[in-house]
């Protein structure tokens, strides 16, 4: 019996996760002119500091400074009155003075580490150039 559709002409490409991955540039090669139009375009875009992993280094806030003290003094108090079975009312005064000084004291680590992030990448950068 004939066939009544069109056999698709290659494999489809998804993964598990259901991702497309895309081949890649499968026409004809780029003459000089239009590599250097294209490598003009890429690097005048300012690239953004990277991290570990290739992942964008994000600015510090108080925001994540505070919620990182608090996760560390919950930490801190479960231990306390769990383990080392110190009642909870004498654990309160300590946990609300470390979270007085773990939020500045996070986020001006965070700060210093993001400044010698981006020396670092400037750095990089002009040794490229």
């Amino acid at each position: 019996m004939a066939q009544a559709k069109k056999k698709r002409s290659s494999k489809h490409r998804g993964n598990a996760a259901g991702v497309v991955e895309t081949r890649g540039r499968t026409g004809r090669p780029l003459n000089e002119r239009e590599q250097s139009k294209n490598k003009a375009a890429s690097s005048s875009k300012r690239a953004a500091p990277r991290g570990p992993g290739g992942r964008p280094v994000r600015p510090p806030s108080w925001r994540s400074a505070a919620t990182r003290s608090v996760v560390a003094v919950v930490i801190f108090v479960a231990v306390l009155s769990l383990l080392l079975k110190v009642p909870i009312n004498e654990t309160m005064p300590v946990a609300g003075l470390m979270l007085v000084f773990y939020v500045p004291l996070s986020y001006y680590t965070d700060r210093w580490l993001y400044r010698r992030r981006l020396a670092k990448d400037a750095a990089a950068r002009k040794g490229k150039r």
